[in-house]
């Protein structure tokens, strides 16, 4: 800023008004680029910065109400909600120019059947209903019925995306394998319109933080940049498996939409301090899974490391 030459020392002094304008456009030049008062550029800030605190305190105070009736309950969780930096855009930039032509291609030919899906007469899945699916008995979970849709009623769906983010994920190009998984996915659904929630996990990063949680995209706080912050995904520490299963599913369970897709991409089998292993972190999954699924949640595990028949076994 220039203190004009005819201004006195008073000029320096700036007060603010009730109802600060946010931008400033020349008159004279329609295509001049606008100006920015400071004190808005601020406050606007803070106030990101506060809606952004608030949001992370409800993720916080959500999982932990979820895991209280488990077997994780008394673990300290913290449920962070990462931010992102030039480095991370280059490098979504650098993967995306690679990945995106693909990602359009498979969009530009599932549309079409998801338009199909939409305008279909009938939507299965339901308890109950007026034509009954006899292939729907395999699932054994009662849903073995369709009903008639109303014209303002179509099928919809909500996925959601769990990324281990154990150490051993750094070995062998699984970690960038991972980034490429979730910026593909990530990408398509936002072409398709359908709501992505995406969350890493890890475990024993210290004693006070016994299992973190990192909210990269979240079905009620939506945000272009959230493509960024999937660059962030790193190997960390341990993995407690089943306890990350529960919240993300807990959140996507709550979601309105009819059909809900969970995918986990996992290295290997869950091993977290103290006992969280084996067998008991196993069954600890496995109950996870049945669980959520009488909720009407798909899982689909996607495994890529040495484990995967110890996965396969575990999901099914």
């Amino acid at each position: 800023m220039k203190k004009a030459a005819d201004s006195d020392d008073r000029s320096s002094e700036i007060s603010l008004s009730d109802e600060p304008t946010s931008t400033e456009r020349s008159e004279l030049e329609e295509d001049c680029p606008p100006v920015y008062h400071q004190t808005d550029h601020d406050r606007s800030t803070d106030d990101a910065k506060r809606k952004n605190r608030e949001f992370r305190k409800k993720l916080n105070q959500d999982a932990r109400k979820t895991i209280s009736d488990s077997v994780h309950k008394g673990i300290r969780l913290i449920v962070h909600r990462p931010e992102f930096d030039r480095d991370l855009q280059q490098e979504y930039f650098r993967l995306s120019k690679e990945l995106m032509p693909v990602v359009r291609e498979t969009a530009r030919k599932v549309m079409p059947l998801l338009e199909h899906e939409v305008s279909l007469e009938f939507a299965g899945n339901h308890y109950y209903g007026g034509k009954f699916q006899a292939d729907r008995t395999a699932y054994r979970d009662f849903r073995y019925f369709a009903k008639k849709l109303p014209p303002t009623e179509s099928p919809s769906l909500a996925v959601a995306l769990r990324v281990d983010e154990s150490a051993s994920m750094s070995a062998f190009g699984r970690l960038e394998a991972a980034k490429r998984a979730v910026l593909a996915v990530y990408e398509f659904c936002r072409i398709c319109h359908i709501p992505i929630l995406i969350y890493g996990d890890t475990a024993d990063i210290s004693k006070l933080e016994q299992m973190s949680v990192y909210a990269y995209t979240d079905l009620d706080q939506v945000d272009a940049d959230d493509r960024f912050r999937l660059m962030g995904i790193r190997a960390r520490s341990n993995n407690r498996d089943g306890m990350a299963l529960r919240i993300i599913a807990e959140r996507l369970a709550a979601a309105p939409q009819r059909t809900k897709l969970l995918i986990s991409i996992s290295d290997g089998q869950p091993k977290a301090m103290e006992d969280y292993t084996g067998n008991y972190a196993a069954l600890d999954m496995q109950q996870t899974i049945a669980e959520y699924e009488r909720k009407g949640i798909a899982f689909l595990a996607a495994a890529i490391g040495q484990d995967k028949d110890v996965i396969s076994q575990i999901y099914g």
